[in-house]
């Protein structure tokens, strides 16, 4: 599949910059605020994972799967950073939605109750890897029918873990408490990927 590319610079931090294997928009936003620079290329990969791995070692699982698909496709100096959300409710993984039903019923399934939300991020550079994943818990207040329902039908959230996005509706109105990174609900523990990108010189 062809790789999508995406170029994006701050002049505020150094020009070396990293290759982001996702096309989520939130990572490339929260990317833009951090003034990452960074240029965007990503290739479908399995998203599937053995399955005695911990929860964290899924989301990191997944994340480094993304992250060799480029650095193996294409000779980058440049370090490449990826990352997987997933959403964990009851010690059970919630992937996206795969209609509107169904990401109705995940909703259902989160109203009143608190979940977990893992992001594993890594970072391929120099033949060398950082690894590391981020756990924030969410609580939802009791959501009604209609608010889910609302809130599928307007914002169509069918590529987010756990069918909701923390920034939008749904978040505004129905989330109790976020214990840990808000930032990492999103989609990217931005300030962890930021020192880690610190270290080896990035920024």
């Amino acid at each position: 599949m062809n790789s999508v590319l995406n170029k994006h610079t701050e002049p505020t931090v150094k020009a070396s910059g990293i290759i982001l294997a996702s096309q989520s928009p939130r990572r490339k936003q929260l990317l833009e605020w951090a003034e990452v620079p960074f240029e965007i290329m990503v290739k479908e990969t399995d998203e599937s994972y053995p399955d005695n791995l911990s929860l964290t070692e899924i989301a990191v699982h997944i994340a480094r799967n993304k992250a060799l698909a480029i650095q193996q496709e294409h000779a980058f100096i440049k370090p490449v950073l990826s990352a997987d959300t997933i959403v964990v409710l009851d010690d059970k993984v919630i992937g996206k939605p795969r209609d509107r039903e169904d990401a109705i019923t995940i909703l259902t399934g989160l109203s009143g109750k608190k979940h977990l939300v893992i992001t594993g991020v890594v970072i391929l550079y120099d033949e060398k890897e950082i690894t590391f994943a981020d756990t924030t818990a969410v609580e939802f207040h009791e959501l009604s029918q209609e608010q889910i329902i609302f809130y599928v039908d307007k914002y169509k959230p069918y590529d987010k873990a756990g069918a909701y996005a923390i920034q939008e509706w749904i978040g505004v109105i129905g989330i109790k408490s976020v214990s840990g990174d808000f930032y990492n609900v999103m989609g990217l523990p931005v300030s962890r990927v930021v020192q880690e990108l610190r270290k080896i010189g990035i920024v």
